[in-house]
């Protein structure tokens, strides 16, 4: 089957009449109640009652079941889902085929633990990782739970392998929440406030957001800037010998869908052959087909970086993550000094083989290379008579709008980015906010989402941004 003939089917689960009955019918939203019915709010207020108010909550949506792109809440109202766990849902909700294999793996054992004995589908995962992670030499892979897990282990390798401390990391950086990765995670009040003391020998540098370029530079003299910042940091905040990593996301994810200049990430790789270092690419957000390709990384020629770390999307939302590249980096620890409990565990592993074996088809590759295509073209068209746009950017179905106040000053659109969410997640489409201002909209929709149903998405979303900017006042 050709990439160009490829497409999803109208419904990616396991029989269910209702489900697929809304889905037949024409368009797949469909509104009983409000955005939260009675239904909702009553387990809303029992969330309150119970869980930690710390963990918060994008929308209002309390979910039943989903297949596919679509959802179902607890009050029977059906919505796309255009958020995707966070980019943890490339194949969908529940589809067919990891189910089946993690039913399939259930049947035959749970979780013996890797640590204990060894078990084959463990190891299919890591030759699966070892096989699509970009770099012409020999690599192996370790096995972890969270994206947070698999930054701290590479940087655990890199530190072994070097025998150096620091690591350097960007401002706009998101990583992890644990101790090191909330050290090396920027956007201070959101993620790190009253957390500290702070992990030691982190040093974060600019990372070029071309958007926000300056006044009085262009956007080539930034990024020149940034990468000279490079160079100046091994003289003003850490000697070169010293640093073990350098970590940094291909597409910043939370800071708001910045993909970075070649030219940028390239200076990186340099300077890491230059003095030793480990170029650690955390693609727990952009890997597994979302831009486009397995791998952000690979729309940077000749920028091949030593480690990569995912998760995610890696096994359909079960919590497995990884770290992948080079053999020598990655064994470089001495026997028992990486792993964990849950660490690859036998279900999560059938995921990832089912899942991965789902997104490495180049139809499928391509087909998120459409919606990508399909989604910047909206929301760029809707920036020609909107003014509350104020950029569209991102890789393949990684895409992202950024609202603005005033196009020329950049004024972050903080509280109206909040209220188109609203607006939107009311109209049945699920979408949640990033950047470092908290003014962008992110879209990350299951990449198995056909063509109508993301337009249909994507209608809801133009609509609450034209109903928005129609409130604010002119400055």
């Amino acid at each position: 089957m050709s990439a160009s003939s490829w497409r999803p089917p109208a419904t990616s689960g396991r029989t269910d009449t209702l489900l697929e009955e809304l889905i037949l019918t024409v368009g797949v939203i469909h509104l009983k109640t409000e955005i939260p019915g009675p239904k909702s709010r009553e387990i809303l207020a029992r969330r309150a009652a119970a869980v930690c108010a710390g963990l918060g909550k994008a929308t209002d949506v309390v979910l039943k079941r989903g297949r596919g792109a679509v959802v179902e809440d607890v009050d029977g109202n059906t919505l796309l889902d255009l958020a995707g766990g966070i980019g943890m849902l490339a194949v969908g909700h529940s589809p067919p085929e990891v189910v089946e294999a993690i039913h399939a793996q259930a049947q035959e054992m749970i979780h013996p633990c890797a640590l204990v004995a060894t078990y084959e589908s463990y190891i299919r995962v890591c030759e699966l990782l070892n096989e699509l992670v970009p770099g012409d030499f020999p690599k192996k892979s370790l096995l972890a739970n969270t994206g947070a897990e698999a930054v701290e282990n590479a940087v655990k390798v890199a530190r072994a392998y070097t025998g150096r401390p620091a690591v350097i990391c960007f401002e706009g950086a998101y990583h992890g929440r644990t101790l090191l990765t909330m050290t090396l995670t920027s956007k201070y009040s959101l993620f790190k406030k009253g957390f500290g003391p702070f992990a030691p020998e982190i040093y974060r540098l600019p990372a070029p957001n071309v958007y926000r370029t300056p006044a009085g530079m262009t956007s080539e003299q930034y990024v020149a800037w940034c990468c000279s910042q490079l160079e100046n940091a091994f003289v003003s905040h850490v000697d070169p010998s010293a640093v073990a990593a350098i970590l940094v996301e291909p597409v910043q994810g939370e800071a708001g869908f910045i993909p970075l200049p070649h030219t940028f990430l390239a200076k990186i790789r340099e300077l890491c052959d230059r003095h030793g270092i480990v170029m650690i690419a955390d693609e727990v957000q952009s890997g597994f087909g979302r831009t486009g390709k397995m791998f952000a990384i690979e729309h940077y020629p000749g920028v091949v970086p030593d480690l990569v770390t995912t998760a995610k999307s890696i096994a359909a939302g079960m919590p497995i993550s990884a770290v992948t590249g080079r053999a020598s980096v990655v064994d470089a620890t001495h026997l028992g000094g990486v792993g964990g409990t849950f660490g690859g565990a036998p279900l999560t592993c059938a995921a990832a083989i089912a899942a991965i074996e789902m997104i490495r088809q180049p139809a499928f590759l391509a087909h998120a290379e459409r919606l990508g295509q399909q989604m910047r073209s909206s929301l760029e068209e809707l920036g020609k008579e909107c003014s509350l746009v104020g950029d569209v950017r991102g890789l393949g179905a990684m895409m992202l709008v950024e609202l603005v106040l005033d196009r020329e000053k950049k004024t972050p659109a903080v509280q109206e980015t909040l209220e188109v969410i609203k607006r939107s997640v009311a109209g049945g489409t699920i979408l949640i906010r990033a950047g470092l201002y908290s003014n962008c909209v992110r879209l990350l929709p299951p990449l198995v989402i056909s063509e109508s149903e993301l337009d249909e998405g994507l209608q809801v979303l133009r609509s609450s941004i034209r109903h928005v900017a129609a409130q604010v006042r002119p400055s």
